[in-house]
């Protein structure tokens, strides 16, 4: 049988990937804001305009001139006018002077003259026309400034920056409505093995259906690429090339599925290397589930093999595709997942000299803290993820976890 010819940890595997490839230079295209979540800026945006435009009030009550407050207490208060309002979504009308104020409303504008708003829970009503303010207020109190949020010129967002909910309600908030984003890479994905049918098909014995064209296909649309489904092939090589390669020349990368582990029908190494040049980087992770994972690079696009098992196909893709498809669309800083820190309830045995991951589910003890419960099963079982919430990292250099100990979990 032959060995693993430069079993690396996945950082490590990765780094060497990222290294060997070219600069990302991925097509663009506008969309629409409502459209842009999870997309890649294609370049800096920069305001045209002010935010806010006016001075706005933070709290519903009475804007006025602060230095008319100075001194008031609840013993001895200061007395104002009330010559008007500022009706939301009006401009002012009104102008304050000395011992005069005007309605304000969170939001809206204040009166001419005024450079402060006085809470309405700090004044009390005298009559239709007269009100007495009982707390001073400093000038700007209670008011956003022209220009405090974002000023004209300044830039927005960066080019390579991945698109939050905040972030469209910002460029919203500037009157932007389209945006231009970088092309979400195509990613073709081939499943292969004489042992895998189609999932609408009853499998005869010694037959499975197809999982991992679909949790990859959706792994990909997660992590903001196009999958572009190739279908089954059996252990045919030359059938196994052919695909392939069609399949890259319309994609971005690539991605192979159920032909990585090290045995005599494995043809996926020999495929990635007949495709083009470098080839294969990486034969072998130093990590369970996972291990006989391939990484290479065709002509400048990624290729990868995939464990055959499920779980360990999905779980090699998030350490080590889904950076990769960030880095073809130009994201200068991809997102990492959420860490929810719990402590175990059973002991993990592992090995020094591998990275494991093992599933747990994440519930509340009652007392305010977390608790990880492994969810222990063989890399061909989905329902161990299913059944789990999250991924816990036994390291390198460990020869397993103790229960009660506090690790972070790498969260679905």
């Amino acid at each position: 049988m032959p060995e693993f010819f430069n079993v690396l940890p996945p950082q490590r595997a990765l780094q060497a990937l990222l290294d060997a490839m070219p600069p990302p230079a991925p097509g663009t295209e506008e969309v629409a804001v409502d459209e842009a979540l999870g997309r890649i800026t294609a370049h800096d945006l920069c305001a045209a305009e002010e935010l806010p435009a006016f001075p706005r009030a933070t709290v519903d009550g009475y804007s006025l001139r602060a230095a008319d407050t100075f001194g008031a207490s609840e013993g001895l208060p200061a007395y104002f006018t009330v010559v008007g309002e500022v009706l939301m979504g009006h401009p002012a009308e009104v102008s304050v002077f000395r011992g005069e104020t005007a309605g304000a409303y969170t939001g809206g504008m204040l009166a001419h003259n005024a450079d402060a708003v006085v809470m309405v829970e700090h004044t009390q009503q005298v009559d239709a026309n007269t009100i007495e303010v009982v707390r001073p207020v400093a000038p700007g109190e209670n008011v956003v400034q022209p220009g405090e949020d974002i000023r004209r010129g300044e830039a927005i967002l960066p080019r390579g920056h991945l698109l939050r909910p905040q972030d469209l309600g910002g460029l919203t908030a500037l009157g932007i409505t389209r945006v231009k984003v970088t092309r979400r890479p195509r990613v073709a994905i081939l499943s292969m093995g004489d042992e895998v049918v189609s999932p609408d098909v009853t499998p005869a014995p010694g037959q499975i259906r197809d999982i991992n064209s679909y949790t990859v296909a959706a792994q990909v649309s997660r992590a903001g690429g196009e999958p572009l489904a190739l279908g089954i092939v059996g252990d045919d090589y030359e059938e196994q090339l052919t695909a392939a390669r069609k399949g890259l020349k319309r994609a971005d990368a690539l991605v192979l599925s159920a032909g990585s582990s090290v045995s005599s029908r494995d043809m996926t190494a020999d495929i990635i290397n007949a495709l083009g040049e470098p080839g294969v980087l990486v034969h072998g992770l130093s990590i369970r589930p996972g291990k006989p994972a391939i990484l290479g690079l065709v002509e400048g696009k990624p290729a990868f093999g995939l464990p055959g098992n499920p779980v360990s196909a999905m779980i090699v893709f998030d350490l080590v595709v889904r950076p990769t498809l960030y880095r073809l669309a130009g994201c200068v800083h991809p997102p990492e997942p959420s860490i929810a820190w719990a402590a175990l309830t059973l002991d993990i045995a592992s090995a020094p000299g591998r990275e494991d991951y093992v599933p747990v589910q994440v519930y509340g003890n009652g007392h305010g803290e977390l608790m990880a419960e492994p969810v222990f099963g063989k890399s061909n079982l989905i329902f161990t993820l299913i059944r789990a919430d999250g991924l816990v990292q036994v390291p390198l250099d460990k020869a397993g976890l103790y229960a009660g100990e506090t690790v972070p979990v790498r969260l679905f």
